[in-house]
């Protein structure tokens, strides 16, 4: 990750957010007032970062926290910037932000389709706990609910087998 680094989202990144928010999800990018919205919230109950290499964004993340929960609203990186750490920088600095405010829980979606987002949020300790059926639109791919709770353990009564997500 030599050269890159995070910084807090401002209205001046959402030219080049939204152009990769568009190549990265297609079917259902988020739209300049959604995130214009989401950045009108930070810092009181919202929390985005950008990370940059030599001045182009990279990807990005959000955090929305309130009420001793967080949710991690959105991680995206540059397809040809996946696998080198960056989605782990920007997951560890919502984690972080997380904490800071207090969270004694972090939930996300992640598209049941997207192993490699998956996978690194078990890295980071993240469980399974639900299933949303057909939450990704127009698609129609489920959503897998997961938590994190602050010791990184899988919350009680839930678990790979035979969860109550079935």
């Amino acid at each position: 990750m030599s050269g890159v680094r995070l910084r807090a989202m401002t209205a001046a990144d959402l030219p080049a957010v939204l152009r990769l928010e568009r190549r990265l999800f297609p079917e259902d990018a988020w739209s300049e007032q959604m995130l214009r919205g989401e950045l009108a919230d930070q810092p009181r109950t919202r929390h985005y970062v950008v990370a940059e290499d030599d001045g182009a964004i990279i990807g990005y993340a959000g955090l929305a926290a309130a009420g001793g929960q967080a949710d991690v609203q959105t991680i995206a990186v540059a397809p040809e910037r996946q696998g080198q750490g960056v989605g782990a920088a920007l997951l560890t600095e919502l984690l972080d932000e997380a904490g800071r405010r207090g969270a004694e829980a972090v939930f996300l979606e992640v598209r049941a389709d997207n192993d490699r987002a998956r996978r690194l949020y078990e890295r980071f300790g993240f469980h399974r706990v639900g299933l949303r059926r057909r939450y990704y639109q127009p698609s129609g791919v489920d959503a897998i609910v997961m938590r994190r709770l602050p010791d990184g353990r899988p919350p009680v009564g839930f678990g790979p087998e035979g969860g109550r997500d079935r």
